[in-house]
């Protein structure tokens, strides 16, 4: 069970509910039914495990040759590709399933949307080709809001479109900094790299770039009415650490800033979805 379970890497399931979340509040205007918050939760969890297990399988060859990745299941042999397959095609046609079955037809379309983008387009067309492939495997790690908003009104809102821009943009410099950080395993496993095609400096300024495109995101929400002063206040502060981090990334250009970043990126990410919940937590109860 362990196995299958870390297929679906767990570690990033969290950021699937906690950004689901506030996007249900959001676009229910309150706090959304226990049932509807539950399944909708569930079954955008399942959908991102079933992508997260199928790209374990499709990618099992090269993770074997990455020290981060080799002791996986399938890389050290501990499961046998034919059940991550099938694995994989379950928690699809189950995550869709609940998401159809609780809410509606829209939030399961956008999940299988999401699995089939991220399986075919991502990792088996651009990841192994292009370094630019991360931009598009933000679409489908950031789609967790706009199935919450489609589950509670049927369509997506500015909102959910909102919280879909923040992990978005996110992602780019997050993922930069493993890449600057893991580049030995990168080149082993044979996927090409930014840092590789315009080298650390630009690399490093592209990363600002996507950290300065973040801030005018994640303020818009206080800016339209939809959460207060308080959350600004924390998200402008999370936001310029991360800022002065990718700075430093830029100065220094080394495996240990490259690593800060990474934590500090999830910091920052965690802290506004944290800070999102909490505002909006305070104001279902005034």
């Amino acid at each position: 069970m362990h196995a299958y379970l870390a297929l679906t890497k767990p570690r990033l399931l969290p950021l699937v509910l906690f950004s689901g979340l506030p996007a249900l509040i959001l676009a229910e205007g309150h706090w959304p039914s226990p049932r509807l918050a539950a399944w909708t939760l569930l079954g955008t969890a399942l959908a991102a495990g079933a992508a997260n297990a199928l790209n374990s399988y499709l990618e099992r060859e090269r993770d074997a040759r990455m020290a981060r990745t080799a002791t996986r299941p399938l890389p050290s042999g501990t499961l046998r590709p034919e059940r991550a397959l099938a694995f994989g095609l379950v928690l699809s046609v189950l995550g869709t399933g609940v998401l159809w079955g609780a809410a509606s037809a829209a939030p399961a379309g956008i999940a299988l949307a999401a699995i089939l983008f991220y399986v075919f387009v991502y990792t088996l067309w651009l990841k192994p080709r292009t370094p630019f492939a991360v931009i598009a495997g933000g679409v489908s790690g950031a789609i967790a809001p706009l199935i919450a908003d489609a589950a509670a009104n049927g369509t997506i809102s500015l909102s959910g479109w909102l919280l879909f821009g923040i992990i978005f943009l996110w992602q780019p410099p997050h993922f930069y900094a493993i890449a600057m950080n893991h580049r030995t395993d990168y080149e082993r496993a044979g996927f090409p790299m930014l840092h590789d095609r315009i080298g650390d400096t630009a690399t490093c300024r592209r990363s600002l770039l996507w950290v300065l495109s973040l801030l005018p995101v994640t303020l818009a929400p206080v800016w339209l009415g939809t959460l207060g002063l308080g959350y600004g206040a924390v998200t402008l502060a999370l936001w310029a650490w991360f800022f002065a981090q990718a700075v430093q990334l830029l100065r220094r250009q080394d495996a240990p800033t490259a690593k800060r970043t990474f934590r500090v990126s999830l910091g920052y990410l965690v802290g506004t979805f944290g800070a999102m919940l909490v505002d909006l937590v305070v104001r279902s109860v005034q």
